[in-house]
């Protein structure tokens, strides 16, 4: 039997709208001025102790339901995820037919801010793809959900590069989002995982992590008719089978993952000029990642995690951390891990302070969750 032939799969636009701004451009001055979006709040509807977050603030939200105004009464989780879209497929240099076009969203929660004021079928992650996908014109086919934990978006974006390489479309539309709120910031409150300062991934003195939201969209395509920014070559996962929240204690799971993307992209670690790492900035998490990256002879490459600037994004992050990725490999300049002084883990790692130019051919992308999941991408340039 012929073996078939993976067409490649291409980055041909990107939006990311966070508490940094309204584009995936105002993000990456973000990383050029070292500015977090994180900041101090006291709302007594979230929490009933101050917290620090990453928060899109009211002339933000104005400007994004100016902008998403529908027929249909849309939740602000579907308002945010229907804007970055839309500002992807604005930017996007080649129109995408319905027919040819698949909608994946990742997301962690959706619309559980509307969990004790509405019925079960609006709180249904497919409804909220479904209106989604119609508001954006690309309904042909029936759109899917990716939601598991922290690695939604890295998987997202693996599951949609294997559905082009099989040939069953042309282009995907991949949006990431998840909304700030009580429900979700109360969990973290309840594991002790939210630090009293802006986090600080992978330093000695690390508190853990401070939550934000967002929506972010990559376009991908297998037709190279346009300007192709940035190639996406493999992506893998695996699982911890350790606990249901604590990740594993030897960064082996995840070794196994990187080693299996960087096996498929048809590279060694050798050839990784980059890391684009969870670092969640709790302790365990930045210690298994370290070891893993450690065991796959990636403690010298420059890492990074992208934090610091937006917070934990959850089901956004591994679209919004993508997306920042194919800002470096286009403009060849590393990412510095804002809030990163002095290390903290247990082995080498070679975490990134400045906004230095670099070579940067491949990159790898790493992300971790509860339940055990972790899940790897390897992008390159195009």
């Amino acid at each position: 039997m012929a073996r078939r032939i993976m067409l490649p799969v291409y980055a041909i636009a990107t939006n990311a709208t966070s508490s940094l701004g309204l584009d995936t451009e105002a993000h990456w001055h973000a990383v050029l001025q070292a500015k977090t979006g994180i900041q101090h709040h006291e709302d007594d509807a979230l929490s009933n102790i101050p917290f620090w977050a990453a928060k899109l603030n009211a002339s933000q939200w104005q400007y994004i339901h100016t902008h998403t105004k529908t027929s249909v009464a849309l939740s602000p989780f579907e308002q945010l995820a229907l804007f970055s879209a839309k500002q992807a497929l604005a930017s996007c240099e080649q129109e995408l037919r319905a027919e040819d076009t698949l909608v994946v969203l990742s997301t962690t929660k959706g619309n559980i801010e509307w969990l004790e004021t509405h019925d079960d079928d609006r709180l249904a992650l497919h409804t909220s793809a479904q209106l989604i996908a119609e508001q954006l014109g690309l309904s042909h086919h029936k759109p899917i959900v990716i939601s598991h934990a922290c690695v939604s978006g890295v998987l997202a974006l693996v599951y949609a590069m294997r559905r082009l390489q099989q040939g069953t479309h042309k282009h995907a539309i991949v949006i990431g989002c998840d909304r700030f709120t009580r429900f979700v910031l109360n969990g973290f409150q309840s594991f002790q995982a939210i630090a009293d300062e802006p986090c600080r991934p992978f330093d000695a003195d690390r508190k853990g992590i401070n939550l934000g939201e967002c929506g972010a969209a990559i376009i991908l395509t297998t037709q190279p008719e346009v300007n192709l920014f940035a190639r996406l070559y493999a992506g893998a996962s695996s699982n911890d089978a350790n606990h249901i929240s604590g990740p594993s204690r030897t960064g082996e799971e995840l070794a196994l993952a990187i080693n299996t993307a960087l096996q498929q992209a048809g590279i060694t670690s050798t050839q990784i000029d980059m890391i684009s790492a969870h670092g969640t900035a709790t302790l365990y998490n930045d210690e298994m990642e370290a070891k893993a990256f450690d065991l796959c002879g990636l403690s010298q490459k420059a890492v990074h995690s992208f934090k610091g600037y937006t917070g934990h994004t959850l089901g956004a992050a591994g679209v919004l951390e993508s997306a920042m990725i194919i800002e470096s490999l286009q403009r060849q300049m590393l990412i510095p891990s804002l809030g990163f002084q002095s290390l903290g883990v247990p082995v080498p790692l070679q975490v990134t302070t400045d906004a230095a130019q670099h070579t940067i051919n491949y990159v790898l992308k790493t992300a971790s969750g509860f339940g055990g999941c972790n899940a790897t991408a390897v992008w390159g340039r195009a």
